[in-house]
Parts: C-alpha cells; structure tokens; sequence
C-alpha cells in the first residue's frame, strides 16, 4: 500500500486541510488536533456532538494558527468571530499536557444521555491509543473519508491485518493498536456532503462497525504523498 491523500485536521471536530507533506510527533502529525473550541461556561472542548455547527466548516493551518472556512464562505480567525457564527461564546485553545474534558452521549442513538470524558494530552484526540488514523480506498469503497477524519489514505487494501503490527511510512514508524469503532457522527451532513444514515448503518453490517485503523507514534519523522506501508 501507498499514500494517495494526507490529511490534517487543526481544529477538532472542524474539517481539514489536504497536504502534500507532514511532519509527525509524538502526537501524530504536527497541527493535528492541536486547536479546540472551548465552552467556557462548562469547561469542556466542543464537539460536534454538543455543536453540530462545527462540521459546517474547513479549517487549515497558518502561520501555527487555524484559520476556519464556514459552508457558507466566511473566513474566521478569531474566538469572537467563532463566538458570533455559533451563536454561543467560546474560545479557542491549543491543546496542552493535561488533555482536554470533552461531553459524548452514552448512546449514539440517544443523545440525551451524556457523560464527560478527558482525552489524551498533547492534542485533542479522542483516544491515547489512535494519534494517527488510516485508512484504505478498498475499504472505503464509495464512502468519502472525509466523514471518518483519517488522516492517512492508502491505495490498496488490508490495513486491518497491521493491527498489532509495526510500520514505516517515509521516516515515521508507527505502532497499529486498533481498529476505529465509529458512530452516528459519520452519517452528519458537512461541506459538500449532504446527511446519509446509510453509511453507519453499512459500516456496521458490512465491517463490524469498524471503519480505519488508529497507531501511535513510535519514531517521528515526516510522511509524503506516494510512500509506502512497510512492516518493521
């Protein structure tokens, strides 16, 4: 398998930006994740469970700062700019070493019920256990990875058998502790994609509802487009 699309996500649960390069870090590739809406009434980092809002809208990194597109055309960069498109006073914070506080449901399908959780320092991922995310074309078929977020997309088929296993992409050796269990966020309507319900409901017929493949960072390094998996 080879790298055909690489993808960075600066501000979670906000879309992201296509690169041709990364450089990754202990806590997968660098800007990844690095930014979060703050609630600052609650405490905790928005997601687009809490926001739905929040997939309205593409962000790319510059000069080490998100810069977010709306759906609707409009550039934000500041926290009162944010503040005004969603209708709610929030901040936007770099993530630092104690991780950030985040609310999901319990039940995907019953969204009344919510907990909070703490994810892993360094970024705002959702696991300590997926820094990185990849995935295949086979196993995405005619599914668009932009609702699953992978930051790695790979042409050819059987990531799934590098679980457990590990490997080198350009400089980068990454150690594959899981596959992506996947919810209801996936079927949510975002720029250039309209609302399916279908392709949860596929995921978990057809795959177990499992979709990519979450690693660690082993040594960093950095990744280009057309480098190859190789098991070390």
């Amino acid at each position: 398998m080879k790298i055909v699309e690489l993808w960075r996500y600066p501000v979670k649960s906000i879309g992201g930006e296509r690169l041709d390069t990364v450089e990754v870090d202990e806590f997968g590739i660098s800007g990844d994740r690095s930014w979060g809406v703050l609630d600052p009434d609650t405490g905790n980092i928005l997601t687009a469970r809490r926001a739905p809002k929040l997939l309205m809208a593409t962000a790319r990194l510059v000069d080490d700062a998100p810069v977010i597109e709306t759906a609707d055309g409009d550039t934000i960069t500041t926290a009162t700019e944010l503040s005004d498109w969603l209708g709610k006073r929030v901040e936007l914070v770099r993530a630092g070493d104690a991780g950030g506080t985040f609310e999901n449901p319990m039940d995907v399908e019953n969204e009344s019920d919510w907990v909070s959780w703490t994810g892993p320092g360094g970024a705002f991922h959702d696991s300590a256990r997926t820094r990185i995310s990849l995935v295949s074309n086979a196993t995405l078929a005619d599914r668009d990875i932009r609702r699953f977020r992978a930051n790695v997309l790979l042409d050819g088929s059987g990531e799934d058998d590098l679980v457990h296993t590990h490997v080198r992409l350009g400089t980068v050796t990454l150690d594959v502790r899981k596959q992506i269990d996947r919810c209801i966020m996936v079927t949510r309507p975002q720029p250039g994609l309209d609302a399916d319900l279908d392709v949860l409901k596929r995921v978990i017929r057809e795959r177990n509802n499992t979709l990519g493949i979450g690693a660690i960072v082993a040594e960093p390094g950095s990744i280009s487009l057309g480098d190859r998996v190789i098991a070390v």
